[in-house]
């Protein structure tokens, strides 16, 4: 019986043996089906996503590749005309105080160059008040060398306008009294208001202040005897303000990272400013705190005469007219229906995400490797970027160091005679997280406080992580702007990128959807949109796919370039290799004349190399193509089709609705 028993559990080892063997063959043989390895939500280390080195994933030209409408666009911001050289007998100097985040700080820039090259006057280094304004950051770099590249910028516009670091010292003392006029100009100041009111002043005082605050000093476009200084706008913004090296050089890393080993990339601006959403009046698509914060924030702009509505409107109201943002959850399900596979790299780009981590749940449900700066470099690396700084002064909510045994005693022995009567119950302590940041003043004071110095550090800090996302949003395979062309009058992040990337490669793949629409899209099926009809699915990819080329652009030359030229920067500061015979000979409603009419032709000499450089990348493919007989299947012809954009009803889809 003995023998049996032992038997018997000999065999059960035996068993429980063979069975492990079998389950880690089963594991080692599944893993090289997955081709990341799995990564947390915006996890700290970039290695832990980065894929095998023996892994090479087929890449969708549908999804991919080049807009072929748009190859025939190119750079080509060169003056065209007459273009004197800069003398320094001129009238004087401009210096200015630029205040805001990043994309105000761009696009100002731009304006001030125009503005001292339409004056005749020499150009002072603009002053970003973001950097200045916060105490003990790096002294390595102060105002606009925090981002920008100082000689690279005097270098590259020596031939437009003339550009020093600093007045000279008579001139510095008498700033310092306040002698020399200053002005406020407008968002969209005409070149007359400069002609008029400041160059008399400039010619008299021999030096002006500007202070900008709205995001820019000059209207947006002007009449086309001025066409020189849009021109000039482009070189300032895509030539001239380069970041400086460790910026240029951390980005550049970061774009290696994300494409690792030749895997293609799509960035993501979400577009979810506080400012932005409380001028909209987007309350109601939050919840709890982010809901009265918006709410106070536009309590704010009201009182500054920015906003002239009613404190309380309608947010679903506002989307369904494109006044709010696409919420990450939305742009997920419009990357699932234009065919972006589960395991598609997105860049989540912005220094500022309003909401918080829980807006992003549902589009990290959808897409795992959703990735940003933290996920991509150290913080030694982001450490490196920001400089040695001064410490801030302690913290009085800082917890008080622990006690030493020997202290306690210390303290047990001198306190007196026992038994004594106990101390009331001590108060509740107040915790780090009840009082930094919005927590701790919103459901206390109605009043927002000045912001504190680790708050004004940050801000400067923003500064880096907006450039960084900027290298990184520009060098994209594909973009996806979140919240573009809001109707503010500010410049917007996204804009900025959109016109960057047209200019620089047109053919790029960017979107540029059409908020409206889409909202009426997912109003038809709001209570079916993870598994949608079919017909929707189709109504989906015909309007962002007509998005990318003639639409799209038609839409940005009606509502982005009216308020910011940067976001639409044709057909002033680009050329086209087509002849004009083969656009006229296209017809006047084709996509081909739309596209580019009023382009003037490339020179002789960008043309040879242009055909250089299609060689040699025709030689040095960098992506593997494959169809995907998914998108393919439902990719619908996007020429001659009238109804792209019109809404799907469920009768036309019903036979291809999951949920029947």
């Amino acid at each position: 019986m003995k023998s049996k028993i032992k038997w018997a559990a000999l065999g059960g080892l035996v068993l429980s043996f063979v069975s492990l063997l079998v389950h880690l063959f089963l594991a080692k043989s599944s893993a090289n089906i997955v081709h990341y390895a799995g990564i947390p939500f915006m996890t700290k280390s970039w290695s832990q996503f980065i894929p095998a080195e023996d892994v090479k994933v087929p890449v969708n030209k549908k999804l991919w590749g080049k807009v072929k409408a748009l190859e025939g666009l190119h750079p080509y911001a060169k003056p065209r005309s007459a273009y004197p050289v800069p003398i320094t007998q001129n009238n004087g100097f401009i210096y200015a105080k630029i205040f805001g985040g990043f994309e105000k700080i761009r696009n100002s820039i731009c304006d001030l160059v125009a503005v001292a090259r339409l004056l005749n006057a020499t150009l002072v280094i603009p002053e970003i008040q973001q950097s200045i304004r916060s105490k003990g950051i790096s002294s390595n770099f102060k105002s606009f060398s925090y981002i920008y590249n100082e000689e690279q910028f005097i270098a590259a516009l020596a031939t437009d306008v003339i550009i020093v670091k600093d007045l000279p010292p008579n001139h510095k003392d008498a700033r310092k009294q306040k002698q020399f006029p200053t002005f406020r100009p407008q968002h969209s100041a005409p070149p007359s208001f400069y002609l008029t009111n400041v160059l008399p002043k400039l010619k008299k005082a021999k030096v002006v202040g500007l202070i900008v605050t709205d995001g820019g000093c000059l209207q947006s476009i002007l009449p086309n005897s001025l066409g020189e200084y849009q021109r000039l706008r482009c070189r300032v913004a895509f030539h001239a303000l380069q970041f400086r090296s460790e910026i240029v050089a951390l980005g550049r890393l970061m774009v290696q990272r994300l494409r690792y080993p030749g895997h293609p990339y799509l960035s993501y601006h979400p577009g979810l400013i506080r400012d932005t959403l409380a001028y909209h009046g987007c309350a109601e698509l939050f919840q709890d705190i982010h809901s009265e914060l918006i709410q106070y924030r536009r309590k704010q702009l009201i009182k500054q005469g920015i906003v002239n509505q009613e404190l309380s409107v309608d947010s679903y109201a506002q989307k369904a007219n494109g006044s709010c943002p696409l919420m990450p959850e939305e742009v997920g399900l419009l990357l699932r229906a234009m065919g972006y596979p589960p395991t598609t790299t997105i860049y989540l780009a912005g220094s500022e995400t309003f909401g918080g981590q829980r807006v992003l749940i549902p589009l990290h449900a959808m897409y795992t490797y959703l990735v940003d700066r933290t996920s991509l470099c150290s913080k030694q690396e982001l450490d490196d970027l920001i400089g040695p700084e001064t410490p801030l002064p302690p913290d009085p909510l800082e917890a008080l160091p622990a006690k030493s045994v020997r202290q306690q005693k210390e303290e047990w022995e001198k306190a007196g005679p026992r038994p004594r009567p106990l101390p009331p119950p001590p108060d509740r302590p107040i915790y780090r997280h009840e009082k930094e940041g919005w927590y701790g003043w919103v459901a206390e004071n109605d009043t927002e406080p000045n912001p504190s110095p680790s708050d004004l550090r940050e801000q400067a800090h923003r500064l880096l992580w907006d450039a960084l996302d900027y290298i990184v949003s520009v060098e994209a395979d594909a973009f996806f702007p979140g919240f573009d062309n809001d109707g503010s009058q500010w410049p917007d992040f996204s804009g900025l990128v959109m016109g960057h990337r047209l200019y620089e490669m047109a053919s790029s793949r960017t979107f540029r959807p059409n908020r409206t629409y889409l909202a009426e899209l997912f109003n038809s099926t709001s209570a079916h949109l993870y598994y949608p009809p079919h017909n929707w699915t189709l109504a989906v990819k015909a309007h962002l796919n007509k998005s990318l080329a003639e639409e799209g652009l038609n839409q940005e030359l009606h509502l982005a370039k009216p308020k910011t030229f940067l976001s639409h920067p044709i057909p002033e500061c680009s050329c086209t290799t087509l002849r004009t015979p083969e656009v006229l000979q296209s017809g006047k409603d084709s996509s081909l004349h739309l596209l580019y009419e009023g382009q003037d032709e490339c020179p002789k000499w960008m043309e040879q190399s242009l055909a250089k450089s299609v060689v040699l990348e025709g030689n040095g493919e960098e992506f593997e193509s494959q169809e995907d007989e998914v998108d393919s299947e439902g990719q619908p012809e996007s020429e001659g089709n009238d109804q792209s954009n019109a809404i799907p009803s469920w009768e036309q889809g019903e036979d291809m609705d999951p949920d029947d």
